[in-house]
C-alpha cells in the first residue's frame, strides 16, 4: 500500500500515515481512482488536537478489519480541516443540513463526482443507541452504493439543489450593514441568552464567546452610560471575563485558554489549546482592561501571550496551532485527556508541603472526591489576586506555589503540538501581539509579532499569492482563503498602527487587492476561495455557494474582511475596500438576526462603522516624548472606530491619513477626524484622550480647536 501522507506539511495528515487505511489527499487524483473503480468516496475530515477524532482513528482507522472493508469499498480521502477550511466549509454544510449538526471528525461519503449522499461525525466502533456502529455504517453505504445507486444518486442532487437554493435565498436579500438601532438589539437579544450565574452564554458545552464580548466591549465604549444596552453589554463581558479567568478552563499555572468547557460552570475543559481561540482571548482581556482598568484583564492579556510565546513559537518564528488534547503516556502511541494539567490532593501536597499543599488545593478547588476523572481535578482559582482589596501574603504564597507547581508540571509528559502554522491564525495573533506588546510595555512580545508577521510576508506569499500554510519552514501547497487575507491584514495593519512602520501598509495592499478583485464582485459578494483557484472539483461541489458570513470558532472570511477593509480604508482612503466592507456588513445583519452568537465579529465590525472612522494622526519626531505622549494616549483609546497612524514631519506619508500634516507652532500634533468630518489639529493629550475614549458621543468634531492646545 502506497503510502501517500508521508510527505504531507499537515501535523494531522502524518498522525495518520502509518494507518492501515489506504489514504489518499484530497485531489483529482483521489476521484479519478473513485471513477475508475466505481466506488464512493469516504472523505474523514479532522485536525491534530482534536480529542475525538483520536478516538475514531483509535477505534476505526488504526483497526486492520475496518481498514479492510474501507479500502475494499471506497476510496478513503483524509482533510486536515486546518489546511483546507475551503474543503471542510462546503461538507460540513451539508453535514449540518443533513444531521442537524456539525462537528469534528466528520465522515462525508461522496459520489466520485464530489456529490454528498450521506454525512455525519464521529461514528464508535460499537452501535450505541440511535447510531450506528463505524463498520455498520460501512455496509449499509455499500449495500446501497451497489444495489440501490439510481436512489443514492438522487440524494445527491437533492442535498446539492437544497444546498443552491439556501444560498440563492440569501444571496436575495437586500438588507444593509447593521444599523446604531440594529447593533443595540442584537446586545438585547444576547441578554436574553446570558448566563447570568455564571456567565457566558448557553449551557454546555460552554465556548469562550470571544468575539461575542469584543462587540459588546465596543458597544458599551460606544454608546457608555447614555443607553441601557451600554451597561448590559458591559456588565456581559465582565461577569464572563471573570468567570472564564478563575475556572477550570483557564491554565491557572501558565495562562491561555483550552478550546472551551464540557460543562456549564467553566470547571471541565477540553484541553487543547488553539492558537484563535488565545489571540483573540487576549486581545479581549487587554480591551476590557483598556475600557475598565480592571486589573485582572491585564494579567489575564499579558500571561495569554505569555503562553502563546513560550509554547507556540516556533523555530522559524510563526506561531503554531495548537497544543493536542491529549497527552502521551510513553505506553503506547495513543494519550490522556488532560493528563499534563489535572492534580490530587496528595499531588499538591507533595510538591507543595504540609502547609502550603492544602491551602491550594482549597484555594484551587482540588478536592479528594475530583472535579475530573478517577479523582483528579482541574485548578479553579478562587483566591483575589488582583483587585487593590488582596491580601498581599496571599498573592506571595500564591504566586510562589504557582511556580513550583508549574515546574512540577513541566517534569510531566506534555501535550503534543500541532507546529505547522495558519496564516490566518498568525495575522489574529500578530495583532494581539503588537496591541499587547505596546499597551502593556512588553517589547518582547511586539519583537514577536513582528518576527511572526515577516514570516508570513517572506515565507506565506509565493509568487505574489498567499499560501495558507507552512511547517518547518516548508511552505504547503494550499492556497489562502478569505480569512488568511482578512486576518493577516488585521495582523499587518495591527503593527503599522503601534509602530509607524510603512513596510507593513506595503505588505498588506497586495492582499487586500486580492479581495477586492480576486474574493467579491459586485453581483455575487464573497466566496471563501479565490475565482481564479486552480479545484475545479471543489468549485464543482460547491456549486454557487458564497462565503458563509456566520463566525464560528473564529472569525468569518466576510467579518474578518470587513473589519480589516475598515481599518484599511480609513488609512488609505481606498474607496473600493470601504465598498466591499459594507456588503461584507450587508451579510452580517442577516445573520445578527438569526442569532447574533453567531455574529460576534461582524458585529464589532459594524460598532467601528457605526462610530467612525475615527482617525488620529499623529505627526512628530519619533524620538520625541511629546510624540510618544500623543501616540500612546491614541493606541489607548477605546473608540470601536478608531485608527491610529504615525509619521514624522516632512516624511514621505506611509498613508493617506498623514498627508498634508504638520507640526503644529513647531510642536508634535494630533490630528482627529471623524466622518469625513476634522476638528483642528491639537497638541494636548488631554483632548486625544477626550477623542479616542467616545467622550464627544453626543456630537461630531465642530471644526473648532477641541482644546486650549489645539491650534
Amino acid at each position: 500500500m502506497v503510502n501517500r501522507l508521508a510527505n504531507a506539511t499537515s501535523p494531522y495528515l502524518l498522525q495518520h500515515q502509518d494507518n492501515p487505511v489506504d489514504w489518499w489527499e484530497w485531489g483529482e487524483d483521489a476521484f479519478a481512482e473513485a471513477r475508475r473503480r466505481d466506488v464512493p468516496v469516504i472523505l474523514s475530515v479532522g485536525y491534530a488536537a482534536c480529542h475525538w477524532c483520536h478516538v475514531m482513528a483509535r477505534e476505526s482507522f488504526e483497526d486492520d478489519a475496518t481498514a479492510a472493508l474501507m479500502n475494499d469499498g471506497f476510496v478513503c480521502v483524509k482533510v486536515d480541516r486546518e489546511e483546507r477550511p475551503d474543503v471542510d466549509a462546503v461538507y460540513m454544510e451539508a453535514t449540518v443540513a443533513m444531521t442537524g449538526h456539525g462537528g469534528w471528525p466528520m465522515t462525508v461519503f461522496l459520489t466520485p463526482e464530489g456529490r454528498v449522499f450521506h454525512a455525519g461525525t464521529y461514528y464508535p466502533a460499537r452501535p450505541h443507541p440511535q447510531m450506528p456502529s463505524f463498520t455498520q455504517l460501512l455496509g449499509a453505504v455499500r449495500q446501497a452504493w451497489e444495489g440501490q445507486r439510481g436512489d443514492v444518486e438522487g440524494a445527491a442532487t437533492r442535498v446539492a439543489q437544497a444546498l443552491s437554493a439556501r444560498q440563492r435565498r440569501g444571496g436575495t436579500d437586500t438588507s444593509s450593514a447593521p444599523s446604531a438601532s440594529d447593533l443595540a438589539d442584537a446586545v438585547r437579544r444576547l441578554h436574553a441568552d446570558f448566563d447570568a450565574e455564571r456567565g457566558g452564554f448557553g449551557g454546555a458545552p460552554k465556548f469562550p464567546p470571544s468575539m461575542v464580548l469584543e462587540f459588546l466591549l465596543r458597544h458599551a465604549a460606544r454608546v457608555g452610560d447614555h443607553e441601557q444596552t451600554g451597561a448590559a453589554a458591559l456588565h456581559m463581558v465582565t461577569e464572563t471575563l471573570r468567570h472564564m479567568a478563575f475556572s477550570g478552563m483557564y491554565d491557572q499555572l501558565e495562562g491561555g485558554f483550552a478550546r472551551y468547557a464540557v460543562d456549564a460552570d467553566w470547571v471541565v475543559p477540553h484541553f487543547e489549546k488553539m492558537l484563535y481561540d488565545n489571540a483573540l482571548l487576549a486581545r479581549v482581556y487587554l480591551h476590557w482592561w483598556r475600557l475598565t482598568g480592571d486589573p485582572l484583564g491585564r494579567r489575564v492579556a499579558e500571561e495569554t501571550c505569555d503562553f502563546i510565546v513560550r509554547r507556540l513559537l516556533t523555530a522559524e518564528g510563526g506561531l503554531s496551532s495548537a497544543l493536542d488534547a491529549d497527552t502521551p503516556t510513553g505506553e503506547g502511541a495513543h494519550g490522556v485527556e488532560g493528563l499534563t494539567y489535572v492534580w490530587t490532593p496528595q499531588q499538591l501536597r507533595k510538591v507543595l508541603g504540609p502547609d502550603d499543599g492544602p491551602w491550594v488545593a482549597q484555594a484551587t478547588g482540588v478536592t479528594p472526591e475530583g472535579t475530573f476523572e478517577h479523582g483528579t481535578s482541574t485548578l479553579q482559582l478562587r483566591l483575589d489576586v488582583d483587585s487593590a482589596g488582596a491580601d498581599p501574603a496571599d498573592v506571595r504564597r500564591w504566586q510562589s506555589a504557582r511556580d513550583r507547581l508549574r515546574g512540577a508540571r513541566a517534569r510531566r509528559p506534555q501535550p503534543a503540538r500541532d507546529d505547522k502554522v495558519v496564516a490566518a491564525w498568525n495575522g489574529l495573533a500578530v495583532a494581539a501581539l503588537a496591541e499587547c506588546g505596546v499597551l502593556l510595555g512588553r517589547a518582547d512580545l511586539l519583537s514577536v509579532a513582528e518576527r511572526a508577521a515577516d514570516l508570513l510576508v517572506r515565507e506565506h506569499v509565493v509568487g505574489g499569492r498567499l499560501r495558507r500554510v507552512s511547517r518547518a519552514g516548508r511552505v504547503g501547497a494550499p492556497a489562502g482563503v478569505l480569512e488568511d487575507h482578512a486576518d493577516v491584514i488585521e495582523g499587518l495593519l495591527a503593527l503599522y498602527s503601534v509602530t509607524g512602520a510603512a513596510h507593513w501598509v506595503d505588505a498588506a495592499r497586495p492582499l487586500v487587492e486580492a479581495i477586492t478583485s480576486r474574493f467579491w464582485t459586485a453581483r455575487s459578494g464573497f466566496s471563501d476561495t479565490a475565482s481564479d483557484a486552480s479545484d475545479p472539483l471543489l468549485r464543482n461541489a460547491a456549486g454557487d455557494r458564497g462565503a458563509d458570513p456566520s463566525d464560528n470558532a473564529y472569525p468569518s472570511g466576510p467579518s474578518a474582511a470587513a473589519s480589516a477593509l475598515l481599518t484599511w480604508a480609513a488609512l488609505t482612503g481606498d474607496d473600493t475596500a470601504r465598498l466591499v466592507a459594507a456588503q461584507a456588513l450587508d451579510g452580517v445583519r442577516q445573520v445578527s438576526a438569526a442569532s447574533p452568537r453567531f455574529a460576534g465579529w461582524g458585529l464589532a465590525a459594524a460598532e467601528a462603522a457605526v462610530d467612525g472612522p475615527r482617525e488620529v494622526a499623529v505627526v512628530g519626531a519619533p524620538g520625541d516624548e511629546r510624540t510618544t505622549a500623543l501616540w500612546l494616549e491614541a493606541l489607548a483609546g477605546t473608540a470601536p472606530g478608531l485608527v491610529v497612524a504615525a509619521g514624522a514631519p516632512g516624511a514621505v506619508p506611509a498613508v493617506e491619513l498623514l498627508e498634508g500634516r504638520g507640526l503644529v507652532r513647531g510642536e508634535p500634533a494630533a490630528y482627529p477626524c471623524r466622518g469625513q468630518v476634522c476638528d483642528l489639529p491639537t497638541v494636548d493629550v488631554r483632548a486625544v484622550r477626550a477623542f479616542v475614549r467616545c467622550e464627544d458621543r453626543d456630537d461630531r468634531p465642530s471644526g473648532r480647536p477641541s482644546t486650549p492646545g489645539g491650534a
